[in-house]
């Protein structure tokens, strides 16, 4: 048996949501959702986990943090100290009210690029990498939700076909992988 993998469009967001919802209390599970902006409410309808990317920033942060406070006591005291405005360049502990500045732009450097980067990796949407777009439509006005006959062992293609018509779909393409 082939696998195969079933795309309804809708119109209308709040349509798509309703439809996601039929599905799901069906006992189908959907794996994903293509839309052109952000549909509010729907990860939990269909079952996305909340992200860990505020985590990662925050590590990311502390890695700047710690870069920025050991780069400076290097630079600034150990390397090759300078008599600034009378400031005293014995220990890092007397001079980081006048690091602090320098410290908070790298730490927030550090947290957006890293946080960015990890975002389009974690995404697969770095340039060069291969897009999964089913249909160039998502992009500009229509919402798909995809339905994988691998991830609905106990339904038969034609229930969750039959399922969908029961929905406002608009279409509904079905294909194999």
């Amino acid at each position: 048996m082939a696998n195969k993998v079933v795309y309804a469009v809708y119109e209308d967001p709040e349509v798509l949501k309703s439809a996601a919802r039929k599905l799901v209390s069906a006992g189908v599970k959907v794996r994903d959702v293509f839309s052109p902006f952000p549909v509010h409410g729907l990860d939990p309808i269909i079952g996305v986990k909340r992200t860990r990317l505020g985590i990662v920033s925050f590590m990311f942060g502390m890695g700047g943090l710690s870069l920025a406070l050991l780069g400076m006591w290097y630079f600034m005291i150990q390397d090759w100290p300078m008599n600034i405005g009378g400031k005293p360049s014995f220990s890092l502990y007397q001079n980081l009210p006048a690091f602090i500045p320098v410290t908070f732009e790298f730490t927030v450097l550090c947290a957006a690029h890293g946080m960015a980067i990890t975002y389009l990796i974690r995404n697969k949407t770095l340039p060069g990498m291969p897009a999964r777009n089913p249909d160039p439509r998502s992009t500009d006005d229509k919402f798909i939700m995809e339905v994988r006959s691998e991830d609905n062992h106990g339904l038969d293609q034609a229930a969750i076909m039959e399922l969908l018509r029961g929905t406002s779909v608009m279409e509904i393409n079905e294909r194999e992988y």
